[in-house]
């Protein structure tokens, strides 16, 4: 939910009018806006390239994974694999573009460990791929932005930790 959402219901919820305080957080988020559309518009557009380079670094990193007996090995599971970062990079957009985590708790994070953990996928697996993920989508963005995004990233590692 944005800050806008949260500072509306909350207020509404006492029945009252959004103090000082909120009304600057809800400019600081308006004044962020091109910046996080900005930031969302380098990952989406640069999917694929995020993609298999964090899956080429993982790879790398864990040549176990894609070996006989590997969670990735074969073609069908390592394609599983590719959509699940994907999605995750999507997972993070919707984190960036709100200015918040809660997208990404409410719609990504939810049992995700008790997911993996029924499917048999080594959950210290997923997060490496995670932080291949942040390692790769990083360098497509400049200093400021990456700063930015960063904070998404490192709050799915610390969910899956």
């Amino acid at each position: 939910m944005s800050v806008v959402s949260q500072v509306i219901l909350k207020a509404d919820d006492e029945l009252r009018y959004p103090s000082n305080g909120e009304l600057q957080a809800i400019n600081t988020f308006l004044e962020t806006g091109k910046q996080r559309i900005k930031i969302v518009n380098i990952l989406s557009e640069n999917e694929k390239k995020i993609v298999d380079k964090a899956s080429q670094e993982l790879w790398r990193r864990r040549p176990d994974f894609i070996a006989p007996g590997g969670n990735a090995y074969g073609q069908r599971e390592r394609a599983l694999c590719l959509r699940d970062y994907g999605w995750y990079l999507r997972l993070i957009t919707y984190g960036v573009l709100a200015g918040d985590k809660d997208p990404i708790e409410s719609i990504g994070l939810i049992g995700v460990r008790e997911m993996y953990n029924s499917l048999g996928v080594p959950v210290p697996g997923m997060v490496e791929s995670i932080r291949c993920l942040k390692e790769a989508s990083l360098a497509l963005l400049d200093e400021e932005d990456a700063k930015e995004a960063a904070p998404y990233f490192d709050y799915i590692i610390q969910a899956m930790s």
